[in-house]
């Protein structure tokens, strides 16, 4: 199929884009990298009368590491920051979790802000922004305003970017040092989303964990986190085998199963997607904890 007819602008300045963006309201689209939008259009799931092209808007394909966040701007390509040290360093899950994201030829045109800005309880970076307590900067002809994770998502296919507003950098958050990472997921095929999909970051000092953060792909309505702190309290993590441990392992599927609200579809039933959510957190738990890396990048 092809799209319904539209106006193609294409503005060299942030300013003029905002100003196409503030003239023509819900009658206006984004288009970044194109490869959500796209299908969309030819599908004629939507049917904007105007498109407006920011691949040439100066200083968007940035990525900035900071003492505390990795900033990544509206066109950065998830294979840029994929493909970044210095943000792979400060931030292992964006590596951990892109390496996930479709096929090669995806990953070298979709962004990551659209990615972010078309919600899709199937992606994998809204997860990792959940997870990473991250927020999204957008900006108008009004001027700026920063949402965070929980502000952003709204709903499934659903953020809170005003038709006039721009998305125009994605701020994760960086884990205290010694915070262990790690994600993974199942998909019928590689490069298919995700059946159902797990993040996972801990920290343990003297046998406690005094961070244990868990985000979830599929089986969540909105990225959403859940704190495994109080599960884990009471669990001596330092020693050896202590994830085979059965006490402890009843206690993150009864934490994960009540947390998780997964669907049915075509694909998978509920109840399979959160079988695969606690097997997931469980394995990911064993694997941060026998490993000996502040990081993990395998999984």
């Amino acid at each position: 199929m092809k799209p319904a007819p539209f106006v193609y602008h294409a503005p060299r300045e942030l300013e003029e884009a905002l100003g196409l963006l503030a003239e023509h309201g819900h009658e206006g689209k984004v288009l970044a990298g194109g490869q959500s939008l796209v299908p969309v259009l030819n599908m004629r799931l939507a049917a904007p009368a105007h498109l407006v092209d920011i691949n040439r808007l100066p200083g968007l394909d940035r990525v900035e590491v900071t003492d505390d966040a990795v900033r990544v701007g509206a066109l950065v390509r998830h294979a840029d920051l994929l493909a970044h040290e210095g943000a792979a360093a400060a931030q292992p899950l964006l590596r951990q979790a892109l390496r996930h994201v479709a096929h090669p030829v995806i990953r070298n045109r979709g962004t990551v802000v659209g990615s972010l800005a078309h919600a899709d309880p199937s992606g994998e970076l809204p997860a990792i922004l959940a997870i990473t307590d991250g927020s999204v900067q957008l900006r108008s002809r009004g001027g700026e305003r920063t949402l965070s994770c929980q502000e952003f998502f709204v709903g499934p296919m659903e953020c809170a970017v005003e038709p006039e507003e721009l998305a125009v950098v994605a701020v994760f958050g960086r884990f205290p040092a010694g915070t262990r990472t790690a994600f993974t997921e199942t998909a019928r095929r590689h490069g298919d989303y995700a059946v159902a999909g797990t993040a996972l970051a801990l920290r343990v000092e003297d046998g406690r964990a005094t961070l244990a953060r868990v985000s979830y792909v599929s089986v969540t309505e909105v990225p959403a986190v859940l704190d495994l702190v109080p599960t884990l309290e009471g669990h001596d993590l330092g020693t050896p085998g202590a994830a085979a441990d059965r006490a402890l392992q009843d206690a993150l599927a009864d934490a994960v199963a009540a947390f998780v609200e997964p669907g049915d579809d075509i694909h998978a039933s509920a109840d399979y997607r959160r079988h695969l959510a606690v097997v997931q957190t469980t394995r990911l738990l064993a694997e941060l904890l026998g490993s000996t890396a502040a990081t993990t990048e395998e999984n």
